[in-house]
C-alpha cells in the first residue's frame, strides 16, 4: 500500500481529484486530496497574506499530523512548486514526486521565473480594485476550454469549484536548498493536448537529480486531465507504486 497526497493547482481544490481518489483507494491505496488555504472548503481564508509559504505549511502540517510516511507526492501546476518545497523540507518522508502538467522550478524561483506569463495576470489584477487576486481564468474556444475540460456538464461542475488565486502565491520564491531532496525520485506526466498561446513548457533534463534516467509519460488531453482523463492518470499514477 502506498499513500498518495494529491494537490492541486491554482484556483483549484482538493474537489478536483474526486474522478481520481477513488480508483487509487480501489486499488489499495491511502489518498489524501486537501484543499490548500483560500479554496474549496478553505475559501473564506482567502486573504492578502496568502501565498506559496501558506500552502507548504499547510501540506507539511498535514503531513506530520497524519504520520505520513512513503509517500507519493503529486502536484498539478502551480502546485509544482508547492510539492518541492514540501520534498525539501521532509525528504525523509517522500518516496516519489509527481510533477502533474507541473512548474518545475530551481532554487530561489517563483511561479513567474517558471511559467513568465503568470506576471501578464498579475498585472491585469493589479488594475483592479482587488489587487492582490487573480479570478479564474475565463473558458475559451474548443479545444482549449476551461483549463483542458470541454464537457459542457464538467466545465459548468468545474467552475463552481473555482476561486481567486492569491498573487503573493506566484511571487514568493521556492526553497529547495537542502541536498537531501536530490535523492528523491520523480516523474513528470505532461498533458499534451491543445495549450494556450503563451504557455512554456521547460524541457526536462535526460538525468534525474538522484541520477537516474528521467521519467516522463503523457496524456493526451488538456491541462486538468484529473478531470477529463482519471483513469489514465490513475493507472500512470500506480505504475509508480510498482516500481
Amino acid at each position: 500500500m502506498s499513500t498518495f497526497l494529491l494537490v492541486h493547482g491554482a484556483w483549484h481544490s482538493g474537489r478536483c481529484w474526486e474522478r481520481v481518489v477513488p480508483l487509487l483507494e480501489s486499488a489499495g491505496h491511502r489518498v489524501f486530496a486537501p484543499s490548500l488555504t483560500g479554496y474549496g472548503d478553505k475559501a473564506h481564508l482567502l486573504d492578502p497574506e496568502v501565498g506559496l509559504d501558506t500552502h507548504v505549511e499547510d501540506v507539511l502540517k498535514l503531513i506530520h499530523e497524519e504520520d505520513l510516511t512513503e509517500v507519493v507526492l503529486v502536484g498539478h501546476s502551480y502546485a509544482g512548486l508547492v510539492v518541492s518545497s514540501v520534498a525539501n523540507e521532509v525528504p525523509e518522508r517522500i518516496a516519489h514526486l509527481v510533477y502533474l502538467d507541473a512548474m518545475v522550478p530551481e532554487h530561489g524561483e517563483t511561479a513567474v521565473d517558471v511559467q513568465p506569463m503568470t506576471q501578464h495576470l498579475i498585472d491585469l489584477a493589479a488594475t483592479s480594485d482587488s489587487a492582490w487576486r487573480i479570478p479564474p481564468l475565463p473558458e475559451m474556444p474548443a479545444p482549449l476550454g476551461l483549463f483542458g475540460v470541454t464537457d459542457p456538464a464538467d466545465v459548468a461542475w468545474l467552475r463552481a469549484t473555482l476561486s481567486d488565486q492569491p498573487v503573493r502565491c506566484l511571487v514568493q520564491p521556492v526553497r529547495l536548498d537542502n541536498p537531501a531532496v536530490d535523492a528523491v525520485p520523480r516523474t513528470h506526466i505532461h498533458c499534451v493536448g491543445a495549450e494556450p498561446e503563451g504557455i512554456v513548457r521547460r524541457p526536462v533534463p535526460a538525468t534525474q537529480p538522484n541520477g537516474s534516467p528521467a521519467r516522463v509519460r503523457e496524456l493526451p488531453t488538456g491541462h486538468d486531465c484529473m478531470i477529463t482523463m482519471p483513469t489514465d492518470l490513475s493507472d500512470l499514477l500506480l505504475d509508480i507504486t510498482l516500481r
